[in-house]
C-alpha cells in the first residue's frame, strides 16, 4: 500500500488542532474536503484515527501511534525533496534570540503558495541541519565548520556575561574582560556538555560562574534570578546566514539578498 503523504499531512494538522475547523484553516482548505481525506486515509489504513463525539475529537491509540511516526515521516520527505530542489516548502533556521520574522513574511508574501516554515536551532545543531535538509537556509552563529557551507555575514552582535543577581559584578553597568579573570566560564563544551542555554543557565543559577552570551541570547532567557552585564573590550559575536554549498537554488538566492536587507 502506498501512503499518500498529503493525507498524512493533513491528519496531523488535525490531529495537533483537535478540531477540524481549525485545522482546515490552518492548511488553506474547505472543512468537508479535509474530513473526507481523513476518513480516505482510515479507509486505507483500516482503523480509525479520531474519536468523534459532541465533547470533541480525541485520538484513538492507533491515532496516536501515527501522530508519533508520522512528524518524523513528513520531517524526512520534506528534506528528501529540498536536497532533489522540488519541495513546495522553504524552511529558515534559526538560533533562539535572533529575530527572523520580517525574511520570513517578506519571502511568503512574495510566493503565496510557497509554505514558508521555522526551525529552532541550537549552538551544536546549526550547521547539521543544513547538511541534512531540515532547513534550506540557516542563521547562524560563527564560528561553525564551514566544510561544505557557504554563508554570508549579517551583522554583528555584542556579547554579555550572564551572572547570578547576587554576584559581584551583578550591579556593575559594564565589565572589561579582565574583571572575569578567575571567574569560572560555563560553556556549552565543558564536560559531559550542556545541551540547552537553559542547562547553561541553570549551572551558573545553582553554582556561580559566568556565562558569556551574545545579548539577544541573554535577553530571550531573561530570568529573574540571573542578570546579563555587558563586556566592553570582547570581541562581538557575528551572525551570517548559511546554506549548503551544492545547492544555490533560486529560493535560496532571494532570501540572501532579504536578509542583507531588512
Amino acid at each position: 500500500m502506498d501512503l499518500d503523504l498529503r493525507k498524512v499531512r493533513y491528519f496531523v494538522a488535525v490531529a495537533e488542532h483537535l478540531n477540524f475547523g481549525r485545522a482546515a484553516e490552518a492548511l488553506h482548505i474547505a472543512q468537508p474536503v479535509l474530513s473526507r481525506q481523513i476518513r480516505a486515509l482510515e479507509t486505507e489504513l483500516k482503523v480509525q484515527l479520531f474519536d468523534r463525539s459532541s465533547k470533541g475529537t480525541t485520538l484513538t491509540p492507533a491515532g496516536l501511534q501515527l501522530l508519533e511516526d508520522a512528524r518524523p515521516l513528513l520531517t524526512q520527505a520534506s528534506a528528501l525533496l529540498r536536497r532533489v530542489g522540488v519541495a513546495d516548502t522553504f524552511t529558515v533556521g534559526f538560533m533562539p534570540g535572533l529575530i527572523v520574522t520580517p525574511a520570513v513574511r517578506l519571502l511568503a508574501s512574495r510566493h503565496p503558495g510557497l509554505q514558508v516554515d521555522v526551525l529552532r536551532t541550537t549552538w551544536e545543531d546549526q550547521v547539521e541541519v543544513i547538511h541534512d535538509g531540515r532547513v534550506d537556509v540557516s542563521y547562524v552563529r560563527l564560528p561553525v565548520p564551514l566544510d561544505g557551507i557557504r554563508h554570508v555575514p549579517l551583522f554583528d552582535e555584542p556579547r554579555v556575561a550572564v551572572v547570578p543577581a547576587t554576584h559581584r559584578l551583578a550591579d556593575k553597568e559594564s565589565v572589561l574582560e579582565a574583571d572575569l579573570t578567575g571567574e569560572r566560564r560555563v560553556q556549552h563544551t565543558d564536560p559531559p556538555g550542556f545541551r540547552s542555554v537553559e542547562e547553561k543557565l541553570e549551572h551558573v543559577a545553582m553554582h556561580g560562574g559566568v556565562a558569556i552570551l551574545p545579548l539577544s541570547t541573554a535577553t530571550f532567557y531573561s530570568r529573574e534570578d540571573l542578570v546579563h552585564v555587558p563586556i566592553e573590550d570582547i570581541a562581538p559575536n557575528e551572525v551570517a546566514l548559511a546554506w549548503a554549498e551544492h545547492r544555490h537554488t533560486p529560493l535560496i538566492a532571494e532570501f540572501i539578498e532579504i536578509a542583507q536587507q531588512v
